[in-house]
């Protein structure tokens, strides 16, 4: 009876997860249509320019993929938003595919379809393909390089290559793996015969594949700026997230002035970052780096994992709680944003009884999505974050909601030890990012 059991869900699943796009969608178009909201503007307007004709020229503030990708998408569809939707739903789709193949190995089938669902089902999630941000893209790019590498026992010179490939395009959709890639490095170190053994080809291949991907737009940087440059907006962002205060998105933001302010600052990014970085001492110097630790614990975080995520900020309500309004207000959509926030706090629970339960750390991939996701939250201690930064780690914290929510699973069961203290470790986890997803609101007093 099991199996009929789970196909009888994946249907409903499925049914679910088109009857949410297509209410998203006619809000999305609906009358009035959503605006553009935020770097979308920036990223839509550099795509029509260049398929008029008229590139607007480089800041090297945002990486070009998905100036690139709009840019095509239009060219073969025509200019409509739409349209980009649907090729962004159906990458949605195959990273969906890519993480059940991924996990697979590490936590079983069910436990590999419970993350996918707790992944794909998010209506955050949904809605991310529906935006022009570059998310989903990247998040592609990353799942596939990612596939390639760990999805497999036996892995051919080819799948260095286009792995490499991948994690190229990844770095020009979202500068995410400017620092962290270097350490995929290590996919190609294995052991044999009780010794270590570095795949030196393996690994070559990798780097060619990367820089095949990178190389024209690295050449263009030097050529514009006398170094190799891809984008770089760490220390602007940098300055702006040691100025957040706010624990909610769109709540005191610096948005637009604070970025025209840093571009007219001087006339090459390393002019721009040698200042900013001296205005970014300057604060440390003022404030101290302990206060200023300790305010940065005290927002950053609360900003990351909050249940106010980007769909509910679009949401219509308070604009005193960072409600923008720019989805038209319908009957469905109190029912949108709390299905949203639930889902959300959902997700943190599980993932956090899943860290706290697991045991196989030792697994290559296990270990690399531990890095993954203590990378991102070093980053986040000091640039500017915001709710929709969390998309990019979600997928890996559904791999271990996915294991708790089929626990009971024979073949999800080895993978997690139930132990009262890694129970007691699970509900405290849970608490605090459930305090971190809720309680930034009331701490900030907003709308009192």
């Amino acid at each position: 009876m099991a199996r009929p059991l789970r196909r009888h869900w994946l249907v409903v699943a499925a049914i679910a997860w088109l009857a949410a796009n297509a209410i998203l969608l006619w809000l999305y178009h609906g009358e009035p249509p959503k605006p553009l909201i935020g770097d979308e503007f920036d990223y839509n307007r550099r795509a029509l320019a260049l398929l008029a004709g008229t590139p607007v020229p480089e800041t090297f503030i945002w990486p070009p993929g998905q100036t690139w990708f709009l840019a095509a998408a239009y060219r073969v569809f025509g200019t409509h938003v739409l349209a980009v939707q649907i090729v962004q739903i159906a990458l949605l789709l195959g990273c969906a595919w890519m993480l059940m193949r991924l996990c697979r190995p590490l936590v079983g089938a069910r436990a590999a379809t419970a993350a996918t669902l707790l992944f794909l089902l998010n209506p955050t999630t949904i809605a991310q393909a529906h935006w022009l941000w570059p998310e989903v893209t990247h998040l592609a790019c990353l799942l596939g390089a990612l596939l390639l590498l760990f999805g497999s026992s036996s892995r051919h010179a080819w799948h260095a290559a286009v792995a490499g490939l991948l994690v190229g395009l990844a770095l020009l959709f979202k500068s995410l793996l400017g620092a962290f890639w270097p350490l995929l490095l290590f996919a190609f170190v294995e052991r044999r015969d009780g010794r270590r053994v570095v795949q030196w080809g393996g690994a070559a291949l990798f780097v060619a594949g990367l820089l095949a991907a990178t190389a024209p737009v690295l050449w263009k940087g030097y050529v514009e700026t006398g170094r190799p440059l891809i984008a770089d907006s760490s220390i602007y962002n940098l300055d702006v997230g040691l100025a957040d205060r706010s624990r909610s998105d769109y709540i005191d933001e610096a948005g637009a002035p604070a970025l025209k302010a840093f571009l007219a600052s001087a006339d090459t990014p390393q002019a721009r970052n040698a200042l900013y970085l001296d205005r970014v001492r300057e604060t440390i110097a003022e404030r101290g780096l302990g206060d200023v630790l300790a305010d940065q614990l005290g927002t950053q975080y609360f900003r990351l994992f909050n249940a106010k995520t980007l769909l509910v900020s679009q949401l219509p309500g308070e604009a005193c709680a960072g409600r923008l309004g720019a989805y038209r207000a319908t009957s469905l959509t109190p029912w949108i944003a709390t299905g949203a926030m639930l889902w959300h706090a959902l997700t943190l629970a599980a993932c956090a009884f899943g860290i706290a339960l697991w045991r196989r750390w030792r697994e290559p991939l296990a270990l690399f999505i531990a890095a993954f996701l203590l990378y991102q939250l070093a980053l986040y201690l000091g640039l500017h974050v915001m709710q929709r930064y969390l998309f990019q780690m979600l997928p890996f914290l559904c791999v271990f909601g996915g294991a708790v929510l089929a626990m009971r699973d024979h073949e999800a069961s080895p993978v997690l030890a139930t132990t009262p203290a890694r129970l007691a470790l699970g509900g405290l986890l849970a608490a605090v990012l459930l305090a971190l997803a809720f309680l930034g609101p009331w701490l900030d007093g907003n709308c009192r």
